[in-house]
């Protein structure tokens, strides 16, 4: 019992002695609790709103103030005339168009009824729907107020519900952009750190180094296969989503696979960062599945919806890449835009791939300790 005791005594001085392991005994667990219970929610809230009020009148005023009183909509704004709402889902961030029609008033006055259309960007389903629950509760409040102030004929609001890119929704709309962003920033973050920790731990980094080829050709040659390899990773992904969940490629592949290229381009550079802080191979993995698998799950925003969560997390969400890759992948493959609907995004990515890379080979070590 004394030595059982000894070695207990000796393992939490190890513990305590070491700072990265108390993180991640106390940390990490800390840091998931406060993201899961305060951060993460799959509640809407804040979602931009556009309305569109042929009616124009005092009644359709009541029904817009109770949108703009309520918490899960930002009424972005309010229109009057004829747009096109497939150019106001391409241009903005909106997710919800409401019509007022322009008999509104006196339908409800003198039927007792008038029938509401909401349209809705169904590319991520799951959003759309608590969207349309979230308009139909208010409508149906409205309505109740309405006939509150009625002795003969309550008044009834009834509701048209347009799906937009995704009318049948189907989860792979979701899921297919987000899959690519976690395999193809995962995958290529983590080969490329291990296939150069493993040469240093052979022993084989060191003659590459003093060989006569320049460094920069061997973390080329390192970085090509995986490269090539996730590339028909995309190819995959891409041809499952198509032949197997029936989701079609609505936008131009040469831009998909341009925004891919860049994204691994990153991933690849951050990759390459990993290794030179890491000796070994235990140790690459840990940084590469711990540090990346995380924030690509929680803010690309396939799973948790970025703009629910405190401006300090969003303002974070902005330097993990696949958050960008995962828009790109989103309004080409499901809503058919192009360049030009995506120019910042792309932008984005690239200014990562070349601030990654030039950093990663500045801190190459060309001499091993």
């Amino acid at each position: 019992m004394r030595q059982l005791l000894a070695y207990i005594k000796k393992e939490f001085y190890h513990v305590f002695r070491d700072s990265k392991t108390l993180i991640l005994l106390f940390g990490m667990p800390i840091v998931q609790i406060l993201l899961f219970g305060f951060a993460l929610t799959n509640e809407i809230k804040n979602s931009e709103l556009i309305i569109c009020d042929y009616s124009n009148n005092k009644t359709s005023e009541k029904l817009i103030e109770k949108f703009r009183a309520n918490n899960n909509f930002l009424l972005k704004e309010v229109i009057y005339d004829d747009h096109d709402y497939n150019q106001i889902f391409r241009e903005s961030k909106v997710k919800l168009i409401i019509t007022l029609p322009e008999n509104f008033e006196g339908d409800l006055i003198h039927q007792g009824k008038s029938t509401v259309l909401l349209t809705a960007d169904a590319s991520d389903p799951n959003t759309s729907n608590t969207l349309v629950v979230y308009a139909t509760n208010i409508l149906y409040d409205f309505q109740k107020e309405m006939s509150n102030n009625v002795i003969l004929i309550p008044y009834t609001i009834d509701t048209s519900i347009r799906m937009m890119y995704n009318p049948e929704l189907k989860g792979a709309y979701n899921f297919v952009p987000g899959v690519m962003s976690l395999v193809l920033l995962l995958v290529c973050v983590l080969m490329t750190s291990v296939s150069i920790v493993r040469e240093k731990e052979l022993g084989t980094m060191e003659i590459l180094l003093v060989s006569p080829t320049n460094p920069l050709i061997i973390i080329i040659s390192k970085a090509i296969p995986y490269f090539l390899l996730s590339i028909v990773n995309l190819t995959v992904i891409l041809l499952l989503s198509t032949y197997l969940l029936d989701m079609p490629i609505n936008g131009s592949l040469f831009l998909l696979y341009l925004a891919s290229s860049i994204l691994i381009l990153t991933a690849l550079a951050l990759g390459l960062l990993i290794s030179n802080v890491t000796n070994s191979q235990e140790a690459a993995m840990l940084i590469s599945l711990m540090g990346m698998l995380m924030p690509t799950i929680l803010f690309t925003g396939f799973m948790f919806p970025i703009e629910n969560m405190p401006l300090p997390l969003q303002i974070v969400s902005n330097i993990v890449p696949s958050r960008w890759y995962f828009i790109i992948v989103k309004d080409v493959v499901i809503k058919g835009l192009g360049f030009a609907s995506i120019w910042k995004e792309m932008l984005v990515l690239m200014g990562m791939a070349i601030f990654l890379l030039a950093l990663s080979l500045k801190k190459f070590k060309t001499r091993l300790e």
